[in-house]
């Protein structure tokens, strides 16, 4: 599975964005902020993937964001709301609009989103109000950020959260907050593999 990439820009246009990663062209779905701070064609560009299997085809959704990113997964958690329609979500209302939107249950707000209806608006507001607590309980919690990523990264790798929490603290504890994401995640891999 992709969940990154860095390349040069080689097309990009309000829908999608094609990046040239030794010589191979990768072409990710992108929401108009993405597309909006963009740099120019020729740019070295990083972009945060989804990638989306179904049976008859492999998708790439690209953020520059990993906020963008959890939201847009977020949104595709709700049933009935796939890749497509978050994508045009994220394009009609920014991250921190929507969060707020979805914590004040404002459905209009949510509505004026061009091809969002009431009924969508009010099952993202009511089922992402507690995701978007929980994330705030956590953070509030006294959980350091290098281990919020380390869980996040897990949990899109497969993993459930309780069962990989310790392994983490571990690798934490063992290298430090200053080793560097790549290598925590690393570590934390490697100690999972054991298990």
């Amino acid at each position: 599975m992709i969940s990154y990439l860095k390349g040069i820009l080689i097309n990009k246009n309000p829908e999608e964005a094609v990046l040239d990663i030794q010589g191979v062209g990768y072409c990710a779905g992108i929401p108009l902020s993405t597309y909006l701070e963009l740099g120019e064609i020729g740019d070295e560009t990083e972009l945060h993937i989804y990638t989306h299997l179904t049976d008859t085809s492999i998708s790439l959704y690209g953020f520059l964001t990993k906020k963008e990113k959890e939201l847009f997964l977020k949104l595709i958690s709700i049933s009935g709301i796939g890749p497509k329609i978050a994508l045009n979500i994220l394009s009609g209302i920014g991250v921190s609009d929507l969060e707020e939107s979805i914590k004040k249950s404002d459905i209009d707000r949510i509505s004026l989103v061009p091809g969002i209806g009431r009924k969508t608006a009010m099952r993202i507001a009511l089922e992402l109000q507690g995701k978007l607590a929980d994330k705030e309980k956590i953070l509030s919690a006294g959980i350091s950020k290098e281990k919020e990523e380390l869980l996040s990264a897990l949990t899109n790798l497969g993993f459930k959260r309780k069962e990989v929490s310790e392994t983490v603290d571990q690798t934490i504890k063992k290298l430090g907050k200053e080793a560097g994401f790549e290598k925590l995640l690393k570590e934390s891999l490697r100690r999972l593999a054991k298990i």
